[in-house]
């Protein structure tokens, strides 16, 4: 018989080795595939590293795919650790793209020193106000925030494409359904000459630095983890588990505007429907991946970020499909959540025993 004991809290070097094994037995995992797709998967796996690290290119394109990671990846981190459910980071990502082209794009004349601030500014708002409206339906009403967050993110992209073919569709784009390109003054500036890198990362960073002091040397951050422990028993220690709520829906939202500021201002200069691949859905896994860490989350999203650029190197390479890439992220969410339950729980197996009175 098979009996599941729960552990004691979990210290970090456990955390980061459940997660390292993860990402190893998706690669492990994902070379069964290969091998029947008749590929090498040693020369696959070397042709991905080669793609994301085998020159300075790859290299500074792998940190730009992981930009918008980070923040995604840190907007479901902390919106998860009050067990706030935010799943609807991609639609948040679009909205925050969306109010970045509509500051930038010469509504308002100013030097860049105040423009670009306020079109960071003007995403992280749009991101944040959309996380609001599930975060008061959850604390007021009791709607589930998976459902509501959910379905925005299809309500804010079909918005996104009726504003793309209306009102703030290109003139000079030749039909296609686009924004008009950012300002140079408010276009976010290259961190290397030749390279797409931008201050996106840096932001970023520092994003992801501000995280981490946040949850653990501020009192708005003891709340959250009360929140997220355990929100009947904070709310009975005076803790004001409503605004707590608000709070982290309001910053996770805004996280992930950052993320469609750094692709429209940073990246690619204009909107378009298609400006992402699904980087909002791909940080729910950098989070998981990362154990909710701030820190973690960086790593993480520069793993899933090499996985991407290297796997469309080595598609290129082997013309093997670069949707090896989305079954190697997969597993790795599949190994996190079954890791998460050994980090949780002992397995023990205790033999069966024979009901003495049954005998008599």
């Amino acid at each position: 018989m098979i009996r599941f004991e729960p552990r004691g809290p979990s210290s970090v070097s456990r955390m980061l080795g459940i997660s390292i094994a993860a990402a190893v037995a998706a690669l492990v995992l994902a070379a069964i595939p290969m091998a029947f797709a008749g590929l090498s998967v040693f020369e696959a796996y070397s042709l991905m590293a080669k793609g994301a690290f085998g020159s300075l290119f790859a290299f500074t394109e792998m940190l730009t795919r992981a930009t918008p990671l980070i923040l995604t990846g840190l907007a479901a981190a902390v919106a998860f650790r009050a067990k706030l459910w935010n799943i609807g980071a991609e639609g948040q990502l679009y909205a925050g793209a969306l109010a970045a082209v509509a500051v930038g794009t010469g509504v308002i004349s100013a030097p860049p020193y105040l423009l670009i601030p306020m079109v960071i500014v003007a995403g992280a708002l749009a991101g944040g106000l959309v996380m609001l409206g599930p975060t008061l339906l959850k604390t007021r009403l009791g709607v589930d925030e998976v459902v509501t967050t959910l379905l925005l993110n299809f309500i804010i992209l079909l918005f996104v494409q009726m504003m793309l073919e209306g009102p703030m569709k290109d003139p000079m784009g030749m039909g296609w359904p686009q924004s008009e390109p950012i300002l140079d003054e408010a276009a976010l500036p290259k961190l290397m000459d030749r390279m797409r890198i931008h201050w996106g990362l840096v932001i970023a960073l520092v994003s992801s630095l501000g995280v981490y002091f946040l949850l653990k040397r501020t009192v708005w951050g003891f709340e959250i983890r009360a929140v997220g422990e355990n929100a009947a028993a904070a709310r009975h220690a005076g803790i004001p588990v409503t605004a707590t709520f608000i709070r982290v829906g309001l910053l996770s939202g805004a996280l992930a505007g950052l993320a469609g500021v750094g692709e429209v201002a940073g990246l690619k200069g204009y909107l378009t429907a298609d400006l992402s691949p699904g980087f909002g859905y791909s940080g729910i896994v950098v989070a998981m991946l990362a154990g909710l860490s701030p820190a973690g989350v960086v790593l993480a999203a520069l793993f899933i970020a090499s996985i991407f650029v290297g796997a469309d190197s080595m598609s290129r390479a082997t013309g093997v499909s670069n949707y090896l890439a989305d079954l190697i992220v997969a597993m790795a969410l599949l190994c996190v959540l079954v890791s998460g339950l050994f980090l949780r729980f002992k397995i023990r197996f205790v033999g069966s025993q024979a009901n003495p009175e049954a005998a008599e």
